[in-house]
């Protein structure tokens, strides 16, 4: 912890502009509480810059650019589990922003732990050896159903926040319909595109990764940017263990299935992300295609450069899943190295 907590505070001050005294000064300080107590605690600022620090570092992300952007909530000092469920409504609403995305990170005393994988998640059900729903979410639906929360078996259907403070049996909340926005899908040219009945979410809030900043980690530190359309279109209602919705899609635009040489899986993706970039547009609600995100992604490793700091990567998460030779992050090698601060993946609680 003493070699993390100096390295964040040397970023810390470099980046910042910090005076050396002010460093020595705030080094004796943290250098005394670890040795005193085991461990230390961030300023608010120090909080708030290595959470932005810890989006700069992202290697699966696309869309660092605007990560100067973020806005950071300090939520360490709640405790009671009335206030951190009202907390994780409030980041739900204020990230929204009526379609208007805000980037938001909510962080949590180290002691919280949200069991959702999102904040906003569709539940998943088996009936007769169907799946109904997201496929994604079957073992957490199961879950939810043993704490009591009952669901309705439809196949968009937002699960409830389950939360736990340390060792106490995790609490779970129904989420207030009036504060998550969801964008009905239709298609530009298709009129008959809505009978497939589909919608989506508006804010990918992501609650089951740790945030480690200066040695100190955060289990429950639930984030957001807005979506990129292939994140909807070709990944959670196109894959064949998510919504599987492809063959559906083919059928309405009478594409030959009988060969896979007709391509009718490559056209039916581009419909049906064109359909997820239409209705989000016409819904208001803030996303990017992926062509953009590559483009705003080649100006972040441009400022990246500027500065003097080296842009890492994870190839095959930063290349989009459709048509990702078209960008110039396909055609780069990235470092893998994993910095710090960052973000971690933990074991599931349950």
């Amino acid at each position: 912890m003493k070699q993390k907590a100096y390295d964040f505070l040397t970023l810390y001050c470099r980046e910042l502009n910090k005076e050396p005294a002010f460093f020595t000064e705030r080094w004796m300080q943290i250098e005394s509480q670890i040795e005193n107590e085991g461990t230390y605690t961030l300023t608010d600022e120090e909080l708030d810059y290595g959470s932005k620090v810890a989006w700069r570092n992202s290697n699966k992300c696309i869309g660092r650019l605007f990560w100067q952007t973020m806005h950071v909530h300090d939520y360490r000092r709640l405790i009671e589990p009335e206030e951190i469920m009202k907390a994780l409504v409030h980041h739900i609403q204020y990230a929204t922003n009526g379609g208007k995305i805000k980037p938001t990170i909510s962080i949590f005393h180290p002691s919280v732990r949200i069991w959702n994988h999102q904040l906003l998640r569709y539940a998943g059900y088996e009936r007769d050896g169907t799946i109904i729903g997201d496929s994604d979410s079957l073992a957490f639906t199961k879950i939810c159903e043993e704490l009591g929360w009952k669901g309705t078996g439809t196949s968009f259907e937002l699960l409830p926040l389950v939360v736990q403070i340390g060792e106490a049996p995790p609490f779970w909340t129904e989420i207030p319909k009036d504060v998550v926005l969801e964008v009905p899908i239709s298609h530009p040219e298709n009129d008959q595109f809505t009978e497939l009945e589909l919608k989506w979410y508006a804010v990918p809030i992501i609650s089951s990764m740790k945030l480690e900043v200066g040695g100190i980690e955060f289990p429950a530190a639930p984030f957001n940017g807005w979506y990129m359309g292939t994140e909807i279109g070709a990944r959670n209602l196109a894959d064949e263990h998510r919504y599987n919705q492809l063959p559906k899609v083919a059928e309405l635009f009478e594409l030959n299935q009988q060969s896979a040489s007709s391509l009718w899986k490559d056209r039916a993706l581009v419909e049906l992300n064109l359909a997820v970039l239409h209705s989000f547009k016409t819904a208001g609600v803030s996303i990017v295609d992926h062509h953009t995100a590559a483009v705003q992604f080649r100006q972040f490793e441009q400022q990246e450069q500027k500065q003097g700091r080296d842009v890492t990567g994870m190839w095959s998460w930063l290349i989009p899943p459709l048509s990702p030779a078209a960008t110039h992050v396909f055609h780069k090698p990235y470092n893998n190295q994993t910095k710090s601060p960052n973000f971690f993946y933990q074991k599931n609680p349950y």
